[in-house]
Parts: C-alpha cells; structure tokens; sequence
C-alpha cells in the first residue's frame, strides 16, 4: 500500500533542527534527486491535519513556493485529484504536477497514512510550464496526545525539466521545513 520505500532503506542525514522540526535528506537510487524527510510534533488533530490537506485551493498560504492549486476530482471521501503549480525564479519555467491525495486511518484509529502521488498524465500539459514527472509522498501521523500530531512525512521528487540535480539538491530541505512550519501554525488555529 505505501508508495515508497520504507524509511529504513534511506540513509538519512540530518540538515535541520529547528522549531522543533527536523529535516533529513538522503540520496536516492537510481536518480540524481534527493529524497527529504521531516519529523516533528505539532498541536493539533487528524481532522485539522485533513481539513487543511483537503483544502488544496489554500495551499498558496502555506506551501512553499505554491502558486496556485485546485480540485480536480474529489474521487472519494477520503481520495482527493488535485492541480499544483509551483513558482520558481527566472530564468527557469514553473513546475506543475497532479497529485492523488489518499488519507486512510486504521481501524482503531490510531494511524493516519497519507499518500500522495504524482499523475503526470492525468491532465494535458499546460503550456509554459513544466510538468513534474515523478512525485511521491509518505504522511504517518500518530497522536500522542488529545490535541497533538505527530508527523513522519517523507517525500521523492524529480522537478523535471532542465534544473541540475546539484541545484535542487541544495534546496531539498528548505521547502518542507518553510511549510511545516506554517502547517504548525494552522494547525494550532
């Protein structure tokens, strides 16, 4: 069920710690792109967590770098298709992707498993900018305690296009922390 590899086969290194949020990267096989990990305890709930993953056209609030996204399909209650174009700095061309959002809890419930991910062909191509041809996303959310999330997410991508994997590699853990530290916060709205 889960789409990527278990954490155990990534040899982590950790980049950042900070505001109780920390930030690993590891190198990937088979691709020049490095995948990120992030840990941390933030206040909140599994329905806030939801609420907030489910509204996608709010990403621009609080995902780094996000431009613009929407709803494409809501397939099921808990099965979401969305649009998300990312904003990078000239002279390079704006990133797009399609992401199949999937929460699902286990029966006690004291699991929340989010998987994201990427559907490069699910739409046509939107000219000027460039399609993400691979993504993918882990969420493992436990509570610990009544009003608090504990958040294992761990994400591989390939931006695609011509970005030097040297490049994006430098920024790999920048993205995640600037937005979990604004998911922290609305959360503990």
């Amino acid at each position: 069920m889960l789409s990527l590899k278990s954490s155990s086969q990534y040899v982590w290194k950790q980049e950042k710690d900070k505001d109780g949020i920390k930030v690993y990267i590891a190198s990937r096989e088979g691709s020049k792109f490095r995948a990120v990990k992030v840990e941390c305890t933030l206040k909140g709930t599994y329905a806030k967590l939801f609420s907030i993953l489910s509204d996608v056209t709010n990403q621009k609030n609080w995902v780094y770098n996000s431009k613009s996204s929407y709803l494409i399909s809501r397939v099921s209650p808990a099965e979401i298709v969305y649009y998300t174009e990312t904003h990078l700095p000239w002279p390079m061309n704006n990133r797009d992707a399609v992401i199949r959002l999937r929460f699902h809890t286990d029966s006690l419930p004291e699991f929340l498993t989010i998987t994201g991910t990427g559907e490069p062909t699910y739409i046509p191509e939107k000219t000027g900018k460039v399609r993400v041809p691979h993504f993918k996303a882990n969420w493992k959310v436990t509570m610990p305690a009544g009003n608090s999330i504990r958040l294992i997410y761990i994400a591989e991508a390939d931006p695609g296009g011509s970005i030097p994997a040297w490049i994006a590699n430098m920024f790999v853990d920048k993205g995640p922390f600037e937005s979990f530290k604004k998911l922290s916060v609305l959360l503990s709205k």
